[in-house]
């Protein structure tokens, strides 16, 4: 059997000129990077082109987030390239990316894309985090329809060695997989690197693209948005938040004014929410029937929440508004489209809208045990799920299968 080799470079530039990584996002020390002009390079299937930073807003709201690229975008390219400069690219997939035999840079078949939220504060070391977010994106070669599926944070799994960060291999927990690959100068890049290695192993899902959502730097984004629409499924006391004289705050800020603190608690029920209140929403799980599963259902449920905004308020045709949505998504995303030009994204997936995209749950939403019973596993049903994935034979799982269906509205 013939070996095929990733597609991927050593490591990727952000885009243009003036591209840097933003404040919110811990810088991480670069390797490799474009040869220069007279050294030759190996032959690709496309040839390689800049991309335009117009359009990779359109993929961070359109592909990832808000699957709303059929909506076109007003305002000249310069006024969009000088939103957009401080949005980051980078290789978060190392050889985790899709190989040639898997259909390469070439966007014609399914698309998989790797989301990884991190909740960082400033006090946080860049190397001492973990991502507690691990969501596949999967795009049928139809091109009509997105499923969001989320992965559990506390999954057993064998995590390879990885050399970067000096990380020798070993079994743990899946969301150690990105502290293990960012430690010792491996940084944000080399934390996603090996979360998607470990997940590609796990599942033998190979990816086209990846981003990491800083879930700080999210709340400007949905800010920008003015609220979402969210529906409460079980009250629930925030376990991070409390009023002071009516204001949110976080618990160790709102302990240090000495002050009464009131704690902000989720009613049920349907309501529009700000950006603290729809995130801080999104991180409990303390106090929920299922815990991190229900936790996972209402990330979910916002990501979708934001993708209806967006097409539903003119967002995306209004220069002012999108000007503020563009500057607030520099400070909560890094990406990385596998080389493929990101205008390519666009035009592939602009029939997909907030409304075609489809929320699945892993091992029924519920905790499974593995082998031994003292650790969590992902059920035989859920390794059919990923494996319905990596065949794009999704649509009829999930037919098959309707209990995989998220519970959220």
């Amino acid at each position: 059997m013939p070996v095929h080799t990733s597609r991927r470079p050593p490591s990727q530039e952000p885009v243009g000129a003036v591209a840097r990584v933003p404040s919110a996002i811990p810088s991480q020390p670069r390797s490799g990077g474009r040869p220069p002009a007279d050294v030759p390079t190996r032959k690709r299937k496309k040839k390689r082109r800049k991309d335009p930073l117009w359009a990779r807003l359109t993929v961070v709201f359109g592909a990832i987030l808000m699957m709303s690229s059929g909506i076109a975008i007003v305002g000249s390219k310069a006024f969009i390239n000088q939103a957009t400069g401080n949005i980051a690219q980078r290789n978060l997939l190392g050889d985790a990316g899709k190989s040639d035999a898997e259909g390469g840079a070439s966007l014609d078949g399914p698309i998989d894309m790797l989301l990884l939220g991190v909740d960082a504060r400033e006090r946080w070391a860049a190397d001492d985090v973990r991502a507690d977010t691990i969501i596949v994106l999967h795009i049928p070669a139809s091109h009509d329809q997105a499923y969001l599926i989320s992965i559990p944070r506390d999954t057993e799994a064998q995590i390879p060695a990885f050399k970067k960060s000096g990380y020798g291999g070993g079994t743990d927990k899946i969301n150690a997989a990105f502290q293990a690959g960012a430690r010792n100068g491996g940084g944000w890049e080399g934390g996603a690197q090996l979360m998607a290695q470990t997940i590609k192993r796990m599942t033998g899902i190979s990816f086209d693209g990846a981003a990491i959502i800083n879930f700080g730097g999210f709340k400007g984004v949905i800010d920008a948005l003015g609220t979402v629409r969210i529906c409460v499924s079980h009250e629930v006391k925030s376990h991070h938040m409390s009023y002071v004289d009516g204001k949110p705050m976080w618990n160790a800020d709102a302990k240090k004014t000495g002050k009464p603190m009131t704690p902000v608690v989720h009613k049920k029920g349907c309501r529009d929410m700000k950006g603290w209140a729809a995130l801080d929403y999104a991180r409990q799980r303390y106090g929920l029937p299922n815990s991190d599963y229900d936790r996972q259902q209402n990330q979910q449920q916002l990501i979708k929440a934001m993708a209806k905004k967006a097409t539903e308020n003119g967002t995306l045709t209004n220069p002012v508004k999108l000007n503020g949505l563009i500057k607030a998504a520099g400070k909560a995303f890094v990406l990385d489209t596998g080389g493929v030009p990101i205008i390519d994204f666009i035009y592939t997936m602009r029939g997909v809208t907030g409304n075609d995209l489809t929320t699945l749950r892993t091992n029924g939403g519920t905790f499974h045990a593995n082998a031994s019973g003292t650790k969590e596993s992902l059920s035989p049903q859920t390794m059919e799920m990923f494996q319905a994935i990596k065949n794009d034979k999704l649509a009829e799982f999930v037919y098959s299968n309707p209990n995989v269906l998220s519970t959220r509205k």
